[in-house]
């Protein structure tokens, strides 16, 4: 079972550096990730999602790839290619892996504007290297599903950053 737990921190670049950290412990096989967004309220209130792939790009180039391939076979590979990206494009666009979009937006409504949020799907963790390593970056814990107990030893963590 995945666990799922949202940072708040004051600016997009701590967030940022915070994910980056993971993605180094995750190297180590301290952690492992089922996604890693950093979610972002601007000044104006939208909310913007920093994902790790863009879906929407990388069906565009796979579809065009695909549409190539089969372009060839009836002697028209440019039109194949074209019609390939814009159906993969289409398809990535709507497609959605990891955190649920909406409410990842719905949960970085309570940040402040200039706020980030740091949303993470944990599959594994050896929480007594992890926690300390990600300590100096501080933040505050917006939502989990973690236990109590779990929760409260996340946000002494925290605190001590």
């Amino acid at each position: 079972m995945a666990d799922l737990i949202i940072i708040a921190y004051d600016s997009e670049a701590t967030a940022e550096a915070a994910r980056k950290k993971l993605f180094e412990l995750q190297k180590e096989y301290l952690v492992e990730l089922g996604d890693a967004v950093v979610a972002v309220r601007h000044d104006d209130g939208t909310v913007k999602l920093n994902q790790l792939i863009n879906l929407t790009a990388a069906g565009a180039a796979s579809g065009g790839m695909w549409g190539a391939l089969v372009g060839l076979l009836f002697l028209n590979p440019l039109l194949g290619a074209a019609i390939g990206a814009g159906a993969g494009a289409l398809s990535g666009r709507f497609t959605d892996v990891g955190i649920d979009d909406k409410f990842m937006k719905d949960a970085a409504t309570a940040l402040t504007p200039g706020q980030a949020a740091l949303c993470v799907l944990v599959r594994k963790v050896t929480a007594d290297k992890v926690l300390p390593a990600m300590a100096h970056f501080g933040g505050t814990v917006l939502r989990t599903n973690l236990t109590e107990e779990q929760e409260t030893k996340l946000r002494e963590a925290l605190a001590k950053g």
